[in-house]
């Protein structure tokens, strides 16, 4: 059920997107590892979703996320985790993209709002110039304190060792 949201390419998103579209309706989009799926995670997508009426979470692959994370990440897949995230009510479509930012899948997919975490600074933003230049928008979600990835796995490392 949930894996079906995981969009084959960028270009067969367009397509997808193409009815919505004509239909008047908003596309949002956000990005992100979301490697082990947490409140964070879920609360920041629910709010980007409020933001309009069609939710595209662009997820990083597995050798963008060692780029980015280091060699002992992803912990989970990047089918896995799109998996995981195309179970959450609030996800329309999940696509992977390999770039170390999603710039590319941006400018393709032309979202009405792109969404990052409040801890973005607005100009350090990738994207910014070109969704607002097409006339759409940028929104910063607060995000849950103290609740990351890395964070889970400094907790999992520490109760490991204090066994």
């Amino acid at each position: 059920m949930s894996i079906a949201k995981l969009a084959p390419s960028a270009e067969a998103l367009v397509a997808t997107l193409a009815p919505h579209r004509r239909a008047g309706a908003r596309v949002v989009f956000t990005n992100g590892c979301f490697d082990l799926l947490h409140p964070g995670h879920v609360r920041y997508l629910a709010a980007a979703r409020a933001l309009g009426d069609v939710l595209v979470v662009g997820l990083n692959d597995d050798a963008s996320v060692r780029r980015l994370k280091g060699p002992g990440r992803p912990i989970l897949h990047a089918e896995e985790r799109a998996e995981v995230l195309g179970a959450l009510a609030a996800v329309d479509h999940v696509v992977l993209f390999g770039d170390d930012t999603p710039l590319s899948l941006i400018v393709a997919l032309a979202p009405d709002v792109l969404v990052k975490g409040a801890d973005w600074a607005l100009g350090d933003i990738v994207g910014r110039a070109e969704v607002e230049a097409a006339g759409g928008r940028v929104a910063r979600i607060v995000v849950v304190p103290g609740v990351s990835t890395t964070e889970l796995l400094r907790r999992i490392r520490a109760a490991v060792d204090a066994v």
